[in-house]
């Protein structure tokens, strides 16, 4: 592949990858190798880079962390934490999102921080940090889970997420590709092959633990948050200990955060994602529920429909349909 993110992503094939050559290996969508460990597949940089956060990664409790599988709306989520966690007294002048993308001032921990370095010093980070990841529960460093850090976990339904999921990655590809087979993807995410995947077992380790421990998860799903963006803004501030005094607040959060006025800054028009060269408006495309119905058979999605009925009975969860 000649565009860089895939470089970021792909095994290099050479001895360093040695210790990991037992693990189960797939080709995924044609571009790269995925590993699966500890039940989830992991393209091969970002699997080196979640042992050394497992290894090394120390939370405080004050930390914020926005779990969620990937193209659920990860990139939505971090700019609401961050309005509700900056300073109520900034003018709209002074808005972070303004000058910087929300993936780049809340970074992941397996994409940025321990890609960068496996070993970083992240004690003169200011409180309270502010980070992403796609790991799994299971995988999460013991001090994530033991600390009185908070953790929000961002879902989506599996049939938007597999759509969103499939255009990120044809965007990625460079103008002499062809995207993707639509078929192709669509077998492999049934089958549980995705980066951070199985989708459903994802999804259904976070929820578990949400319901035992609420204080400690905050469970959203994307369709609630279009449904009732304003309760579940709210919602997501309560949780935080930012809760809102006044409705303007509220307000003005719910308009720095509208899905067309990200689209519309400059920040997230321009330029690129640094070591991966991931286009910053490759994260926004459409923000709609229901985009499925554009891109799947009847076929393709009463079988989707069928899994989810499958994975999730007796769990509880369900997602809203369009």
């Amino acid at each position: 592949m000649s565009v860089p993110f895939f470089s970021t992503f792909q095994a290099t094939g050479s001895s360093e990858n040695a210790p990991f050559v037992h693990l189960p290996r797939v080709k995924w969508w044609g571009a790269f190798d995925l590993y699966q460990w500890e039940g989830f597949w992991y393209t091969f940089p970002r699997l080196q880079a979640t042992i050394a956060m497992q290894n090394h990664f120390k939370s405080l409790d004050d930390d914020v962390i926005l779990a969620s599988s990937i193209k659920t709306g990860t990139t939505w989520m971090k700019a609401f934490i961050l309005s509700i966690m900056a300073d109520r007294i900034l003018t709209d002048e002074q808005d972070p999102l303004l000058t910087n993308p929300p993936h780049v001032l809340m970074p992941s921990l397996e994409f940025t921080i321990y890609s960068e370095n496996t070993a970083p010093n992240l004690s003169e980070m200011p409180s309270p940090r502010l980070f992403g990841t796609h790991v799994p529960y299971r995988t999460l460093p013991e001090s994530i889970k033991n600390s009185k850090c908070r953790i929000v976990y961002m879902s989506r339904s599996p049939k938007d997420t597999f759509v969103s999921m499939w255009h990120f990655v044809n965007t990625l590809r460079s103008d002499e590709e062809r995207p993707f087979p639509i078929e192709e993807a669509f077998e492999s995410f049934c089958d549980g092959v995705s980066a951070f995947g199985p989708f459903f077992d994802h999804v259904l380790e976070y929820w578990k633990v949400s319901l035992e421990k609420p204080n400690k998860i905050l469970f959203l799903t994307y369709e609630e948050m279009k449904h009732d963006p304003k309760g579940q803004v709210k919602r997501l501030a309560e949780f935080l200990g930012r809760p809102f005094e006044r409705e303007e607040e509220a307000d003005k959060v719910l308009w720095r955060c509208g899905l067309e006025r990200l689209k519309s800054l400059d920040v997230n028009r321009e330029g690129v994602v640094p070591r991966t060269g991931i286009p910053h408006r490759a994260f926004f495309r459409r923000g709609t529920v229901g985009d499925w119905k554009n891109h799947l058979t009847d076929e393709m999605a009463s079988r989707l429909d069928e899994i989810t009925r499958m994975k999730l009975e007796g769990s509880g969860l369900s997602f809203q349909e369009v």
